[in-house]
């Protein structure tokens, strides 16, 4: 029987979903979790995929690890731990052309993909989502980039380690961004507690005011009751 899970590269535990999946088939846990870790060693910090295929007669089980996906290589290559919340407004990290095509040279084989240049669009198309620059502009612009076909060279000569020089750029740029970032992350926190202080203030002020109105307004005088007449 073949169990598939995605875990921690190298530091997979145990937990309710790997009991309840591997518990009934009778194998041992510890053993298999250790077998896990060793064999995911290489893609420690990042999601895999692997598959545990498990006879529920001898409990003998063989493992495939399956390479992380798209995503995880970019988090893995960059260094980071989660993308932008905020894809388009705010930026994750920015990585070198030549990077996205060594990610997509590895995952070519099992992405839908005719070819190389169509593996690095789907790729690049994975920087759009995340909020990830490429070579310090936006995916966006490297996919109209692809198409105009200034980045043949580059994909033909299947370059995949961008020069040390790049690196740098790169580097410098995304420092320059990181503090603009800050910068208008801190400001729109201002204005965003400016905001509800302003909002706080006008409640108040309107029920003030309504009680003050409420206060002057003349009490009405009960009309008087008519007597009947005397018989």
């Amino acid at each position: 029987m073949k169990i598939k899970l995605i875990v921690d590269g190298g530091a997979m535990k145990p937990g309710p979903a790997v009991a309840q999946q591997l518990g009934p088939m009778g194998v041992n846990l510890g053993k298999v979790i250790e077998d896990v870790n060793k064999e995911t060693q290489g893609f420690r910090g990042m999601k895999v995929p692997v598959e545990i295929d498990v006879n529920p007669k001898t409990k003998n089980y063989k493992i495939e690890v399956f390479s992380p996906t798209v995503a995880e290589l970019i988090k893995k290559e960059m260094g980071i731990e989660k993308a932008s919340g905020e894809a388009g407004k705010s930026y994750a990290g920015n990585i070198a052309f030549e990077t996205i095509l060594g990610i997509a040279k590895t995952k070519q084989p099992g992405l839908l993909a005719k070819d190389l240049r169509a593996a690095v669009k789907l790729v690049v198309g994975t920087c759009v989502s995340m909020g990830v620059l490429i070579d310090s502009k936006e995916a966006k612009e490297i996919e109209r980039d692809i198409d105009a076909g200034k980045y043949d060279k580059e994909i033909k000569e299947e370059k995949t380690e961008p020069s040390e020089e790049k690196k740098k750029e790169l580097d410098e740029f995304w420092k320059d961004l990181t503090v603009k970032q800050e910068m208008n992350k801190k400001a729109a926190e201002a204005a965003k507690v400016a905001e509800e202080a302003k909002k706080t203030e006008e409640a108040a002020s309107g029920k003030a005011e309504g009680e003050e109105k409420k206060e002057e307004e003349p009490k009405k005088e009960e009309p008087k009751k008519k007597e009947g007449k005397k018989k």
